[in-house]
């Protein structure tokens, strides 16, 4: 355990200094601790960090996104109503079948079409790293999850300030704009801020379309692990994952328990901070693995199709709530 010790404090140590950086200058936890971890790549390439770096960026990671089934219930489902709930899974559906339509014109690998689209129509970077998991690996999975994550992060901070100005352009009502900032917004604590700095009712609408959101993560990862397993074959495949992954099954069982009301909010709200950190802890370790000159290698068409897919989603969730009257 010692070995693997070693690189688990070293990203832990990256998470905690990214923290800090979001707390006091307000910038993205998640991109500090990528970017951060970028530039501390060399430990990841040889030494007694390297296996610690390794089992925090993969088993670190799938208990963070586990845990996260907590912040999910079927009292959040309810509450938002029938028809913006299919709104929403549409949404979810929609773009990730837009992103391997783009993927498949731009000539990328569906598997860039899979993770990038259900990264921006699912959390962002949670998300990323949720359905990078159960990918086939090849030569290019690390650099394209550590470009999504830093994509969508980017992204997401962009629309956190951008969104809710174009909300008050368009005069949407308080529920309109949670709809619309917790349907498009690509990660929850860009959601959050967005929807409070417009009102107090948009924020909460916000938070739980975007919850909703959260909870398509589990079947989503569930079906491409399915078909991955059904049709990927040969060199394409790599290692198949398993039917149901544990950290699904994780997920699942926790919204369930908390569906239920069987975990007291003290300790919900502390899993789900140990959740936060995990996570953070995993990217901190994802960006150690990748160079930065990897990233750069990704290109243009690479940039523009994560773009289209956090247009299309903004655009399929006006459009909707504007067909449902809202």
């Amino acid at each position: 355990m010692q070995p693997k010790l070693h690189g688990f404090l070293v990203a832990a140590v990256i998470a905690a200094a990214a923290q800090f950086l979001s707390d006091h200058y307000g910038a993205p936890a998640m991109l500090m601790a990528l970017l951060l971890g970028i530039a501390f790549h060399f430990l990841a390439e040889d030494g007694p960090c390297k296996p610690g770096i390794e089992f925090t960026a993969r088993s670190v990671l799938r208990f963070g996104v586990a845990l996260l089934g907590v912040r999910i219930s079927a009292e959040l489902m309810v509450g938002l109503g029938a028809e913006l709930i299919g709104l929403v899974i549409a949404g979810v559906v929609l773009t990730i079948l837009f992103g391997l339509a783009a993927a498949r014109l731009l000539g990328r690998g569906w598997r860039f079409g899979v993770l990038t689209g259900g990264s921006v129509a699912i959390c962002g970077a949670s998300a990323a790293m949720a359905i990078s998991a159960v990918l086939p690996k090849n030569e290019h999975s690390e650099r394209n999850l550590i470009f999504t994550v830093l994509s969508v992060t980017v992204l997401s901070t962009v629309a956190m300030i951008l969104y809710p100005i174009l909300a008050r352009t368009f005069e949407f009502s308080d529920e309109v704009a949670g709809v619309f900032l917790g349907g498009t917004i690509h990660d929850v604590a860009q959601v959050v801020g967005a929807g409070f700095s417009v009102s107090n009712e948009t924020g909460e609408v916000a938070t739980l379309v975007k919850l909703i959101r959260v909870a398509m993560l589990a079947p989503v990862v569930l079906v491409i692990s399915i078909l991955v397993r059904r049709h990927a074959n040969g060199a394409d495949a790599g290692k198949r994952p398993p039917l149901l992954p544990v950290f699904v099954v994780g997920f699942l069982f926790f919204a369930t328990l908390n569906s239920f009301g069987l975990i007291p909010s003290q300790i919900s709200d502390a899993m789900s901070d140990l959740s936060r950190w995990a996570l953070l802890i995993s990217i901190a370790a994802v960006g150690m693995k990748t160079s930065l000159k990897r990233i750069l290698d990704v290109g243009g068409q690479a940039i523009f199709m994560i773009v289209a897919e956090t247009l299309f989603i903004a655009a399929l969730v006006i459009a909707g709530v504007m067909l449902l009257g809202h």
